[in-house]
């Protein structure tokens, strides 16, 4: 298992196209600068009425498969 952790900033407005399904992924860059993508609908626990904002810790199986998401 891998755990990437990520710092992001997502507006309700960016959130609402991946909540709407224009999006289906997210692609972020990672505190350590790998290029990480990941499904949209992991966020949803974490919207705000002003996005997403924080540093979070996504992990992945060893064939890169979505585990678990927490902000740190």
């Amino acid at each position: 298992m891998e755990d990437i952790t990520l710092r992001l900033s997502i507006s309700t407005d960016e959130y609402l196209k991946l909540y709407r399904g224009q999006a289906r992924s997210v692609t972020a860059i990672s505190v350590d600068g790998r290029t990480v993508r990941f499904p949209a609908n992991i966020l949803k626990p974490f919207v705000t009425r002003t996005g997403i904002s924080g540093i979070f810790s996504i992990r992945f199986d060893n064939k890169g498969k979505f585990q678990a998401i927490r902000r740190l």
